[in-house]
């Protein structure tokens, strides 16, 4: 099979006929052979409907629904797990995203060697001060932390080689950072194309401000996984170590200039009368605990079934 597209939805049954339409339009116009995996993340409206009646008219449609609603992550990976094509494309539902960007898309994958192609919302139809500027602040973040040059690291439309989202397992709300899942899986080869950003036509948004801020600390998850998640020992181990090493010298400076000032005859403080002891103290104390937090998480991944999971590319 050529393309499999993976559409998330939540409420969205004005949207799925015309959505419909349009990929089986492109496909046709390509020459492709494709499948359609809806998958209805516990909607309230007619989407599921609606996707079994798509599904009677059009043997490539399938669908998947949730008992309630899980989230876009858990939609993606059930929809990941399903997928047959050799290039996978995600888009929102909401007719946004343009099938019509697919085809070049595909291409950049398939001749000049992308793994993944993320879409890029260059001129966006949203409101400029609760969705494009702290879109802008996020993905800049983003960038700076992952290392991956990308303008809309949250862009729904994006395309990718099947073996890629066989490789990743998103969860969460991690399904703002694929491409970096995709990097750290050895999916290095991350495109990006410019794509058509449409107002939406039915419906209201089911993402908040809220999603920034949970973005950013989701980021921070994956960005300490990725680097110390095998070793956990790395992190908490050298900062406790240098916690403690500062509360101690710290703790010896003031001892031993009380007992010089009074070797000397010279008026001293009391070391408990300083404050500065009791920082050397809890500086002490921290850098034990995260020695020992290290110690713990070490055990921890030595003993995890994922160890020594690594993806290989080939063999001869």
């Amino acid at each position: 099979m050529d393309i499999s597209f993976v559409i998330p939805l939540l409420n969205e049954s004005e949207s799925l006929p015309e959505l419909h339409q349009r990929i089986v339009a492109v496909a046709a116009s390509e020459g492709l052979s494709y499948e359609i995996l809806f998958i209805d993340d516990g909607s309230t409206d007619d989407s599921w409907d609606c996707i079994c009646k798509l599904s009677k008219s059009d043997p490539n449609v399938h669908g998947i629904r949730f008992r309630r609603n899980y989230g876009k992550s858990a939609a993606l990976y059930c929809g990941f797990a399903r997928a047959q094509g050799d290039i996978v494309v995600t888009m929102d539902a909401d007719l946004q995203d343009a099938p019509e960007e697919v085809p070049e898309m595909r291409r950049m994958i398939l001749e000049e060697g992308y793994d993944l192609v993320s879409g890029w919302k260059k001129h966006r139809k949203d409101n400029a001060l609760t969705k494009n500027l702290p879109s802008k602040l996020y993905n800049a973040t983003a960038r700076r932390i992952t290392g991956i040059r990308l303008h809309d690291m949250n862009c729904g439309l994006k395309a990718y080689r099947n073996e890629v989202v066989k490789n990743i397992e998103v969860y969460g709300e991690m399904h703002r950072y694929i491409p970096y899942l995709a990097k750290n899986a050895g999916f290095g080869r991350i495109g990006e194309k410019a794509v058509h950003h449409e107002k939406r036509k039915y419906g209201k948004s089911k993402f908040g401000l809220n999603r920034f801020v949970n973005g950013f600390l989701d980021l921070q998850s994956l960005w300490f996984l990725s680097t110390f998640g095998k070793k956990p020992m790395h992190f908490f181990g050298t900062t406790g170590l240098v916690m403690f090493l500062i509360g101690f010298v710290m703790t010896v400076w003031i001892i031993a200039a009380k007992l010089v000032h009074q070797a000397q005859g010279i008026k001293f403080r009391a070391v408990t009368d300083q404050p500065l002891f009791y920082l050397a103290l809890l500086a002490v104390v921290l850098g034990t605990v995260l020695f020992l937090a290290g110690l713990l998480g070490e055990m921890i991944a030595r003993s995890s079934v994922e160890r020594n999971h690594y993806n290989i590319k080939e063999e001869l």
